[in-house]
């Protein structure tokens, strides 16, 4: 228990909100789309696996343009 109280959780909980918010809207946004470039289950598990990188290479190279 003591090596939790020496987290500089100031630093990383932040962090841990914008991988989490990221990550909701990419799928939010995955499953309300009607096309993506590649399987949709594929972004799903990259968005959801990849922490805060999978939602943006989501974002940059799997959502098509309509």
């Amino acid at each position: 228990m003591e090596a939790l109280s020496n987290i500089p959780w100031g630093l990383i909980a932040p962090l841990l909100v914008l991988q989490f918010v990221l990550a909701a809207v990419a799928i939010v946004d995955i499953i309300r789309i009607h096309e993506t470039r590649g399987p949709k289950w594929f972004w799903i598990v990259v968005s959801l696996f990849v922490n805060t990188l999978g939602p943006i290479a989501y974002f940059l190279f799997g959502r098509k343009n309509q």
